[in-house]
């Protein structure tokens, strides 16, 4: 397996995995606009310094795929810059092999070179095998957003 940052011509590989993930998540969350929707703008994200678009690749195939995104810590808090993640999709047919954990150990790796010390992701609360997986690499629940419709 071998890991590197996404180039711009893949965008549409991209764009299709962020559809597949949209479609996983969309039990979790009822608020969801139906069709497609996007959460991520891959594209500009792959050519901002400040973010990193990684891919994940097996025999030539891209099989998975992470960003971190370098932003401003809130200024009560004690660090000044913080890694925001998002965009971990794995292909299904290569699931619990690590692909994830290689991607993150890579953009832990960008982001200390950033100096960057802190790093967050959001999890939909109900996604229990994700979670359990962000434990495991050392993530700790922090803040729990709560919502009531009305």
């Amino acid at each position: 397996m071998r890991v590197r940052p996404a180039r711009e011509e893949e965008i549409q590989i991209l764009l299709k995995f962020e559809q597949e993930l949209v479609e996983f998540e969309r039990p979790f969350d009822s608020t969801l606009k139906m069709g497609k929707i996007s959460y991520y703008d891959i594209r500009s994200r792959i050519n901002d310094k400040d973010s990193q678009v990684l891919v994940a690749e097996i025999n030539d195939e891209i099989v998975g795929s992470g960003f971190g995104d370098i932003v401003k810590a809130k200024p009560f808090l004690k660090h000044k810059l913080i890694t925001s993640l998002g965009f971990f999709y794995v292909k299904e047919e290569y699931r619990s092999i690590g692909v994830n954990k290689m991607i993150l150990k890579e953009l832990i790796k960008w982001s200390k070179k950033r100096g960057v010390s802190e790093m967050k992701l959001n999890v939909y609360d109900k996604n229990i095998n994700a979670k359990s997986v962000y434990l495991k690499y050392g993530f700790e629940p922090n803040l729990l957003e709560m919502r009531l419709k009305i």
